[in-house]
């Protein structure tokens, strides 16, 4: 244990360090979203606070964010800072976790499509969130975690308190971290929550029907708000093992402690006792979700908001900020919102953080943004390769996966062009940068290095790592035969670490396929100050089914479903009317579950009809949707004013 804390120290020291550098950890924000479920919502008001609250972006003191990625890289930023929000060293109230329990589980995510349901099993990267594997078992889940928590503890405020939320399994290992990283001396409380709901005869042991919740403060003026629970007459009765006497008036007596420092009992009024409420233990009797719960988001580990509801009221002030890194179905964010704290969450699944949008565009959140870590894979890259790694380095690996030969160096100043030479045809490979997105520039300047270098080449492939959304428009308006654009498997560094080389892994990486979106034509409606805009999804086209962690059986569903009903596939969409090209405002939304537009939950609605406040010359609108996989896709269309 003490290796383990001091290397997750280190490794917790070196990120820290690199915060002052250049090159430290970003969020990019890829949705601001400004909830709106309903297209019947044609109220003139609405749409115009929806107005008002896209003309005070960044003018406001927080917004709310929902981050997917790495929850190291993640906290990373957070410490970090960006423009819009200075570093949040110190500056956190309340931090919620609810890690997995190194149970061996395999949380596999079932997808329901139309007449099917496929089981998808977690990619390499999400393994992380869903299989809850480690290569060393229980050491490897505390070298995961230790780190993590030294992260933690440099966000939290001075009056800051951390809840980390366990079972058997691996709390009282996790136990030991907490007190190497906070002091022994910060310990609170270790929470049992009953949620005994079946019982079930298991042979050779007691049912297992709690978990723990270690509660630390960061310093000694820990803010803690006791929370109440209601007495009965009989609580009382039986807490004091005494009888409640009855005074000539009628008012009920009892005799009580005299307080801190006071031994004596003195008689109190029962209903003063009564309306102060009691002191909760450290045991609480909370039920745990039914299936019938409207609460209920079908994911696997998901907690009751009356368990989080306390833990907010309890630890976290009014206005306060919560942070839960390892977001999951989004209780922590939904109860926050309610109670009016600020949050922040995170998750590495991309199911997950599907789950938390849906979740909260559905209870009406505020605005808030959904971002992403910038340079995932140069992140990962220095994890896998040392931090002493050049860009150059990654191309290599990933051009000789594909099975290219580097080109020679006077050609090739960037590392990053290969060639494959079969059948007396010659292939130019193109490997981008993962420090940039892919667009339609890579795409001309690919093409035109096919047509002119070293004598020019029958083809040229260009593999990307990230791509603008419009990138499928951009492959169409080419119309090139000879250009083919293909995805670098996002979970190739981790893999790449996990075999232990690149031999290891040759052979058994795909390139697959993009996916894109096509719309018919956007319409435009004015009536004095208003005007209705009308959109209408045409096609999607899902190119990389290969992609996907399918077994042979789930990947003939798949496509039976692709074929017969490609818009079966999409399980969330919006519009930006006013895009600016950076960063995409929705204000529109629909998604598989919402019934505030149908009474279908699997499938989204295909025509967006909404009202904005008038504006003369063509809006630039924008359409993103994202499949029930989690790839993303986007056109962008320019609509001229009605009339005009």
């Amino acid at each position: 244990m003490p290796e383990i804390v001091a290397r997750g120290r280190q490794q917790a020291e070196k990120i820290l360090e690199s915060l002052e550098g250049r090159h430290r950890v970003s969020l990019q924000t890829r949705e601001w979203v400004l909830p709106s479920k309903d297209t019947r919502d044609n109220d003139w008001i609405v749409a115009a606070n929806r107005q008002a609250h896209l003309d005070t972006e960044g003018e406001a003191a927080w917004t709310n964010r929902l981050i997917y990625g790495d929850n190291l890289l993640a906290m990373a930023a957070l410490l970090a800072g960006d423009e819009h929000t200075p570093s949040l060293r110190g500056k956190v109230d309340l931090i919620y976790i609810d890690p997995p329990f190194d149970s061996k589980a395999d949380y596999r995510t079932k997808v329901a499509l139309p007449g099917v349901e496929l089981e998808q099993r977690p990619t390499v990267i999400e393994q992380f969130a869903y299989s809850d594997t480690w290569s060393d078992g229980t050491a490897s889940y505390l070298a995961m975690i230790t780190p993590r928590l030294i992260l933690m503890r440099e966000l939290l405020s001075e009056t800051g308190s951390i809840y980390v939320h366990l079972d058997w399994h691996v709390g009282h290992y996790v136990k030991l971290a907490l007190d190497e990283v906070f002091g022994r001396g910060a310990f609170k409380n270790e929470i049992i929550w009953d949620y005994s709901f079946r019982m079930m005869d298991l042979p050779g042991f007691y049912n297992r029907k709690h978990d723990a919740l270690y509660f630390y403060g960061k310093g000694p003026d820990t803010y803690f708000d006791m929370p109440k629970t209601a007495w009965t007459k009989d609580d009382l009765m039986k807490s004091r093992k005494q009888a409640i006497h009855v005074d000539e008036e009628g008012v009920e007596w009892i005799w009580m402690p005299g307080g801190k420092g006071n031994s004596k009992n003195k008689l109190r009024r029962v209903d003063e006792i009564l309306q102060e409420g009691k002191a909760v233990s450290d045991v609480w009797d909370i039920p745990i979700i039914s299936s019938s719960s409207k609460e209920r988001v079908d994911y696997a580990t998901q907690k009751p908001e009356s368990l989080l509801e306390r833990i907010l009221l309890a630890s976290c002030p009014e206005g306060g900020l919560v942070l839960d890194v390892f977001g999951g179905s989004g209780t922590t964010a939904a109860v926050a919102e309610k109670l009016g704290r600020r949050w922040i969450t995170t998750d590495l699944g991309k199911p997950a953080c599907m789950i938390m949008r849906k979740r909260l565009i559905d209870q009406g959140a505020k605005p808030f943004l959904y971002q992403a870590i910038g340079d995932y894979q140069v992140e990962a890259a220095k994890s896998s390769l040392g931090r002493s790694f050049r860009v150059g380095d990654l191309s290599g690996i990933v051009l000789s996966l594909y099975g290219a030969l580097p080109l020679p160096p006077e050609d090739n100043p960037l590392r990053n062009l290969g060639a494959v030479v079969y059948g007396g045809k010659k292939t130019l490979v193109l490997v981008d940068s993962p420090n940039k997105l892919t667009g339609d520039a890579t795409l001309r300047k690919a093409i035109a290095q096919r047509d002119h270098l070293l004598g020019g080449w029958d083809r040229v492939v260009v593999l990307g790592w990230n791509f603008e959304p419009s990138i499928g428009e951009s492959i169409t308006a080419l119309n090139d035969a000879r250009l083919e654009v293909l995805v670098i498997p996002p979970d190739l560094l981790d893999r790449l670490r996990k075999k232990g080389g690149i031999e290891k892994l040759r052979g058994q990486v795909r390139f697959s396929s993009l996916q894109y979106l096509t719309i018919k034509p956007v319409q435009r409606m004015c009536s004095g100050d208003v005007e209705q805009i009308k959109v209408t999804l045409d096609n999607y086209v899902l190119l990389s089914p290969e992609a996907i962690n399918l077994d042979e059986e789930n990947r003939k569903k798949l496509l039976k479903v692709a074929n017969a009903e490609p818009l079966a596939l999409i399980e969330y969409w919006a519009v930006d009317p006013d895009y600016d090209g950076r960063v995409f405002r929705s204000v529109w939304q629909d998604y598989r579950g919402n019934t505030a537009n149908d009474d279908d939950p699997l499938r989204v609605v295909t025509a967006a009809e909404f009202n904005v406040p008038y504006q003369g010359g063509p809006r630039r609108v924008c359409v993103r949707v994202v499949d029930v996989f989690g790839f993303e896709a986007e056109v962008v269309k320019m609509v001229a004013e009605p009339g005009k």
